[in-house]
């Protein structure tokens, strides 16, 4: 089976050259929470060359959001993934790394060869900042997905734009800080966030050590746009630069 029948019904919205392009193209996708939604949502529209590094495993609380089933509690995110993705698509190139990235060398070794990066990583740590740093040296776009409840939000950091440092400069609560950003920046848009704010009072009031609530339908809505972003960086097409953002809401 010619695996560009997979791809038929994307006629018209893709041509044929950028079907092209987006298969050839390397995409990195640091975490398998958010990135399990993501990396899918990138496959079935044909980007075939993927990187997926994560050290978690699979819990329970993970299934209502993340590309994952019961009968996978307990294994590693990136290899039920792996598997996932190439059942779909077995001629696609689908590597993965079951480790957490930890340190500079191990972003230096994933970012080898790569074209576009997409970081999910836990802000629990300088990490993420130091990741989005190492890219723009090697001036790989790097898109931000984030699932916000009842919307999906994005944003690209390359070479030419602001990085996370426009929010805060350490990742102590980056977050809700971030969080805070779009709220006040959907209000100049003559956008009404209020739900969007009371979640975030509710999440604020409690417990620090409680991870942010999150929904199934801003997983998908987020890789949605992640995905569409990636098509239009591969595709050489302009794309909203941070501090600017996407923002895609269910309601």
């Amino acid at each position: 089976m010619a695996m560009y029948g997979i791809y038929k019904r994307n006629r018209i919205y893709i041509p044929p050259h950028n079907q092209d392009k987006i298969r050839e193209k390397r995409i990195i996708i640091a975490g398998s929470g958010l990135g399990s939604v993501i990396a899918e949502c990138m496959l079935r529209l044909g980007f075939e060359n993927m990187y997926l590094i994560d050290g978690d495993v699979i819990e329970a609380s993970n299934l209502n959001r993340q590309n994952y089933t019961v009968h996978d509690i307990g294994k590693p995110k990136v290899t039920v993934l792996k598997e996932r993705l190439l059942s779909i698509n077995p001629g696609a190139k689908v590597e993965c790394r079951n480790r957490f990235i930890d340190n500079e060398a191990t972003i230096s070794e994933i970012l080898r060869e790569s074209d576009i990066a997409i970081s999910a990583i836990d802000f629990n740590s300088h990490l993420p900042f130091i990741f989005d740093k190492m890219c723009m040296n090697l001036k790989i776009p790097v898109i931000h997905p984030y699932n916000l409840g009842w919307a999906g939000c994005c944003f690209v950091v390359t070479p030419t734009s602001k990085g996370l440092t426009y929010i805060q400069d350490g990742p102590v609560n980056f977050e809700i800080q971030f969080v805070k950003y779009v709220i006040s920046m959907l209000k100049l848009q003559n956008y009404d966030p209020g739900w969007l704010e009371e979640c975030l009072t509710m999440y604020t009031e409690e417990q620090n050590s409680v991870p942010p609530p999150q929904l199934s339908a801003g997983s998908w809505l987020t890789a949605g746009l992640c995905t569409s972003i990636a098509y239009r960086l591969s595709a050489g097409e302009t794309t909203k630069l941070f501090p600017d953002f996407y923002f895609l809401p269910a309601i």
